[in-house]
């Protein structure tokens, strides 16, 4: 007896999609890697030797070319032999040597993401020959990517996008130029003419986009030839350019001036022992010894005019402290604009809270992870907010598993806060249980959770959801 095959069942709309093997789909990547960095360095060679109208130039006479191939149907041969022309001209003129110059940059302390940053050139003319026509602009390093950086990577956007387009990357790739392009420079400068051995002083113009050290180890000097359809530069760097670094702060935004924190706390040791290791607190005064005084509380000078042992008195300080919690512990996967966004607001917030609001005496404690706890105190002759602001523009994120040492510290010190203020990344149980905990003790605690608007977070009063799009909308709902 026979039977009829059974016909296999249609899959079902909630069965995977067979991928591609592993090793085939990284080959594809890789291909399209090298497509793109080849792109990419084709299009950087022509802005660098060609001006937008030589580059029209350039582009006419290729296509003249290609339409000018029979010369008995169309006359495109002769606008082809003019462009050629054109362009052989061009680069003769650029093959004049560039005069010797000397380049020195006076550089500000620090810049800010998002601000324009104004700095001074030097340029000294070191050869025999007049520097005439020349320009100045600043070369940042190469934001393309490494290929395991390439492979490794995932654009936020790649989850709406299809197979094919995921698999070929060109999302990726400029997502990754753009995390990579710390700073845009400003156009070329002119320079003004110098004779031999001549000085001047030029300004340039750079808008940093991302926080951390910038890297500036290249200026260029150009000249254009007499079309003005090509233009020959030299590169600078090294002992002739002063290879320099700048510290790029984290982007600010206008925050309210906040209340006070609460009430004053005990502070064993006073202001001096938040700066220094001992018992030291504050000194009001001399007495007479007693028995079971500190040998090493003895005033020996006085003694010695006295005859009597005599003791130096201090007694410990009540002022507010205020403490500012950094979250630097992302879980895997998340999207790095939601660190960035955290570490904006931990820096918008340091300026309005060191304004010591409750007098010259107050603290403010930032306390974050960053290769380990680290307590950082503001206040009347301890550090202030601007090195605060620099340990944040190098801040790099942490191990997820980590904030739990974060967490530790912060409540073995809460007995000594007035207030807190927690920048966190999440509204999970770990970061639930830490601040329930604060919260317990009596402590005054504000969160600012970034995170979606539409994300599930504790609606409490205290509570502040941060877009990290645009977390300057939420500051302003602190208060």
């Amino acid at each position: 007896m026979f039977t009829m095959p059974k016909r296999a069942a249609p899959a079902s709309p909630s069965t995977p999609r067979r991928s591609l093997p592993a090793r085939i789909e990284r080959g594809i990547k890789s291909w399209s890697w090298l497509n793109l960095r080849l792109a990419s360095a084709g299009q950087e060679w022509l802005r660098r030797r060609f001006t937008p109208a030589g580059q029209g130039v350039l582009a006419a006479t290729f296509a003249a070319g290609l339409f000018g191939l029979d010369t008995r149907m169309t006359a495109a041969h002769q606008a082809f032999a003019f462009g050629v022309v054109l362009l052989a001209i061009a680069w003769l003129g650029t093959r004049l040597p560039l005069p010797k110059i000397t380049l020195r940059r006076r550089l500000p302390r620090r810049g800010a993401v998002g601000q324009p940053c104004v700095y001074q050139v030097e340029v000294q003319n070191t050869g025999r020959r007049p520097a005439i026509g020349l320009t100045l602009h600043e070369r940042l390093p190469d934001p393309r990517p490494r290929l395991a950086t390439f492979l490794d990577s995932r654009a936020p956007t790649e989850a709406d996008l299809n197979p094919v387009e995921r698999l070929l990357g060109y999302p990726r790739w400029e997502w990754l130029i753009e995390q990579g392009r710390r700073a845009a420079p400003e156009p070329p400068v002119p320079l003004p003419d110098l004779a031999a051995d001549g000085v001047a002083t030029v300004e340039l113009r750079l808008r940093p986009s991302r926080r951390g050290w910038l890297a500036l180890d290249a200026l260029v000097v150009s000249r254009t030839e007499l079309l003005g359809l090509m233009h020959r530069e030299r590169a600078l760097s090294g002992p002739d350019a002063g290879a320099d670094r700048l510290l790029v702060l984290p982007k600010r935004w206008p925050a309210p001036r906040l209340k006070p924190p609460g009430r004053r706390r005990l502070q064993p040791g006073g202001i001096e022992q938040a700066a220094s290791v001992g018992d030291s607190r504050e000194f009001i005064g001399l007495r007479d010894y007693l028995p079971g005084d500190s040998p090493r509380h003895i005033h020996w000078a006085a003694w010695a005019r006295s005859g009597e042992p005599v003791v130096k008195e201090y007694r410990d300080e009540y002022f507010s402290r205020q403490a500012l919690v950094l979250d630097t512990c992302p879980t895997p996967g998340d999207d790095p604009a939601r660190f960035e966004a955290a570490v904006s607001v931990a820096a918008s917030l340091l300026a309005p809270l060191g304004e010591q609001p409750n007098g010259p005496d107050g603290l403010l404690d930032l306390m974050l992870y960053a290769d380990g706890t680290r307590i950082l105190t503001a206040g009347r002759g301890l550090l202030t907010t601007a090195t605060m602001l620099e340990l944040l523009a190098c801040i790099a994120p942490q191990p997820a598993d980590h904030f739990r040492h974060l967490a530790d510290t912060v409540t073995a010190r809460a007995a000594q806060q007035s207030a807190c203020l927690c920048v966190l990344l999440g509204w999970d149980d770990t970061r639930r249980t830490f601040v329930e905990q604060l919260r317990s003790g009596g402590l005054p605690v504000t969160v600012l959770v970034v995170a979606s608007p539409e994300a599930e977070t504790d609606r409490r009063p205290g509570t502040i959801t941060v877009d990290p799009r645009n977390p300057g909308e939420s500051l302003v709902h602190l208060r």
